[in-house]
C-alpha cells in the first residue's frame, strides 16, 4: 500500500470542533484522486475481501461510490448505493448515519431478503456509518458476507459488536499530523 501510506502521511489536517479530520481524495475527493492510488486500493480490496457468492456491492454515499464502483467494474457485481436523499420507492429502508462531526439520515434502496452482500466504505473512524448499515442490512434479512474500509482511524470508539470489518490501513492522528498505525490494516 505504497501509494496508500505516503497520500495519508502527506493530508492536511482539519479540525472540526474537537474532531481531528484528515483530508485525502479517498475520503474527500481532495486533492485530486489519482488512478493509480484508485487502482492499488481496488485490487487490495478484492483480494481482502470475501467475494464468494456475493450478490451485491453496498456503499454510503457521497465517498464510497468511486470505491465501490471501480471494484463493481472489476468483478461484475453489481452496486446499490446507500443516499441521503428519499426516494419513497418501494422497499426503501431509513437507517442514520452518526459520526464524530454530525448526523444524517440515509435511504437504501434495491438489497432484499437473502442478498449476500459486500459493504465497502472508505473510512472506519467513528464507525457510526457502518452501524446504521448493518443495521439496515439485517432489517431486510440480507446476508453480510463481508464489511470493508479503506482506512481505519484508530483511537476512537469504532469497534462493531456483530462484524469485524477488514481494512487497507490503520491511521491515527497524532500532532496534527496522519501517523501510519498498520499498513496491512485489520482483517
Amino acid at each position: 500500500m505504497d501509494k496508500l501510506a505516503q497520500s495519508l502521511r502527506e493530508a492536511p489536517i482539519i479540525r472540526k470542533g474537537d474532531y481531528e479530520y484528515f483530508v485525502h481524495p479517498i475520503s474527500d475527493g481532495v486533492p485530486m484522486l489519482e488512478p493509480q492510488l484508485l487502482r492499488e486500493i481496488v485490487i487490495k480490496i478484492i483480494r481482502k475481501a470475501d467475494l464468494e457468492n456475493v450478490d451485491k456491492i453496498v456503499t454510503p454515499a457521497a465517498m464510497g461510490i468511486h470505491i465501490s464502483t471501480a471494484v463493481s467494474l472489476m468483478t461484475d457485481i453489481p452496486l446499490v448505493v446507500i443516499r441521503k436523499r428519499q426516494y419513497g420507492l418501494e422497499g426503501e429502508v431509513s437507517l442514520a448515519q452518526v459520526t464524530g462531526y454530525s448526523e444524517n439520515e440515509m435511504y437504501m434502496n434495491d438489497v432484499t431478503e437473502g442478498d449476500r452482500v459486500l459493504v465497502i466504505d472508505d473510512v472506519l473512524s467513528t464507525g457510526g456509518t457502518l452501524r446504521g448499515i448493518t443495521q439496515a442490512l439485517e432489517e431486510v434479512g440480507a446476508d453480510i458476507s463481508d464489511i470493508v474500509a479503506v482506512i481505519k482511524k484508530v483511537g476512537g470508539d469504532n469497534a462493531m459488536e456483530e462484524y469485524e470489518p477488514k481494512t487497507l490501513i490503520n491511521v491515527d492522528v497524532v500532532d496534527g499530523s496522519v501517523v501510519i498505525v498498520d499498513e496491512q490494516g485489520d482483517g
